[in-house]
C-alpha cells in the first residue's frame, strides 16, 4: 500500500491540483472508483475527500421541501448534520434498531410527503451493533408506492467495510441483504487510506456529480491516496484479506468470551468495536487511566456523547491483534480496580 502511493506520488504530484471537474480528476480517483463500484456490486461510485463529506455532500441534494427523512436515533454526527442543513419538510427519529416504529414513520410520513430517505449507519460506532438492512430495505420497497417519488434507503458503513462480512463487504454482506440504494464507506479505516465514496446507481450518482457542493468545489484526496486506497482494496479481496478477516473474527470472539469470564459487561457481536459497558462517567474516565497506564490504548465514551448510564470504554481489535496481545489485556482487565 505504501509502495502504492509512493509510486504514483511520483507520477502524479503530492496534489490533486484542482476540483475534480475542472483538473483534478487523475487516472488513479477514476480507477478506484471504478473498482469501488464492482467491489460492492454497484454501477457507478463517487468519492469524497472524507466519509464525513460524502453524507453531508450526497443527502441535501436528494432531501426537497416535500421529503420525509427517517433516521435511527443512534446515528453518527455526519447524518445528523447532513439533515438538519437540508432541512426536510418532516424528520422522524426511531428507536435503535425499531422496525416498527420505523414502518409506522413510513406510513405516518406517506400522508404529507411526495419523498422519503430511510437513512442509518451500517455499523453503530459506539457499539458494534449493526442495523438490519435487509429488514429496512424490504420497508423501503413497501413503501415505494406510497411516496410519488418514492423510498431511498442509504447506510453509512462505514464501521462494516473491511471489517465484517464474508469478504469485507460489510454489513449488507454480512446480513444478507440485498444493495440498499445508496451505500456510503470510509477508505480511512479498514483499508487504512483516506478519503470517502459513496456507490449506487448511475443516474443517481451522475446526478449527485451535478448537485453535490462537497464534490464539485472541494479538491479530492490525492492521486496517490487513491492509488494507495485500490491497493488496500486489492489485498482485502484476495486470499490475504480473507485469512487477515478470519483472524480479525477470532480475535474478536476471544476478546469478548474473555470479557464474559471476567463478569464483565459487552454487547455482542461479530464487528471488531467491543463496547465494554461501565454505565458510569467517574469509573469509565478512571478505567481509562489505569488501562494506559498498564499499556492499553482505550477510548472512553462518556456523556454528552452518550446517554448518562450508557458510559462505555471503546476497544477497537485489529488484524494485527495476536491471541497474546487480546490475553494481555484481558489480564490488565482483570487486575482493575472496578472494572465494570
Amino acid at each position: 500500500v505504501v509502495r502504492a502511493e509512493e509510486e504514483a506520488a511520483r507520477a502524479f504530484g503530492a496534489g490533486p491540483g484542482a476540483v475534480r471537474f475542472i483538473s483534478g480528476t487523475w487516472s488513479p480517483h477514476v480507477e478506484l472508483e471504478r473498482r469501488l463500484a464492482a467491489f460492492h456490486g454497484r454501477e457507478a461510485a463517487m468519492i469524497f475527500s472524507s466519509a464525513y463529506a460524502t453524507m453531508m455532500g450526497i443527502l441535501p441534494p436528494l432531501i426537497t421541501d416535500e421529503t420525509a427523512v427517517i433516521s435511527d436515533e443512534l446515528n453518527h454526527n455526519c447524518i445528523i448534520n447532513a439533515v438538519r442543513l437540508a432541512r426536510p419538510k418532516e424528520k422522524y427519529v426511531y428507536s435503535h434498531l425499531g422496525m416498527a416504529e420505523l414502518e409506522n414513520c413510513l406510513a405516518t410520513a406517506a400522508k404529507n410527503c411526495r419523498r422519503a430517505i430511510v437513512v442509518t449507519d451500517g455499523i453503530f460506532s459506539m457499539r458494534g451493533d449493526n442495523a438490519p438492512l435487509g429488514e429496512i430495505r424490504t420497508l423501503a420497497r413497501r413503501f415505494d408506492d406510497a411516496f410519488e417519488e418514492g423510498v431511498l434507503a442509504i447506510a453509512d458503513d462505514s464501521h462494516g467495510v473491511g471489517a465484517i462480512g464474508e469478504t469485507g463487504r460489510g454489513t449488507e454482506e454480512y446480513d444478507g441483504a440485498k444493495p440498499v440504494d445508496l451505500l456510503v464507506a470510509t477508505l480511512g479505516k479498514a483499508l487504512g487510506v483516506n478519503g470517502g465514496y459513496v456507490v449506487g446507481s448511475r443516474t443517481i450518482l451522475d446526478y449527485l456529480r451535478e448537485k453535490a457542493p462537497f464534490y464539485i468545489y472541494s479538491n479530492p484526496i490525492t492521486p496517490s491516496e487513491a492509488a494507495a486506497a485500490a491497493k488496500a482494496l486489492d489485498i482485502l479481496d484476495s486470499p490475504e484479506g480473507a485469512t487477515l478477516l478470519r483472524h480479525l473474527r477470532e480475535m474478536t470472539a476471544r476478546f469478548e468470551a474473555g470479557l464474559g469470564k471476567l463478569g464483565l459487561e459487552t454487547i455482542p457481536g461479530e464487528h471488531p468495536v467491543v463496547p465494554l459497558m461501565v454505565r458510569n462517567t467517574q469509573r469509565t474516565a478512571a478505567l481509562v487511566r489505569y488501562l494506559r497506564a498498564h499499556g492499553v490504548l482505550a477510548t472512553a465514551i462518556t456523556y454528552p456523547v452518550v446517554p448518562r448510564g450508557e458510559e462505555e470504554i471503546r476497544f477497537q481489535i485489529s488484524a494485527n491483534h495476536t491471541a497474546a496481545d487480546i490475553d494481555e489485556v484481558l489480564d490488565v482487565l482483570a487486575g482493575a480496580p472496578k472494572a465494570g
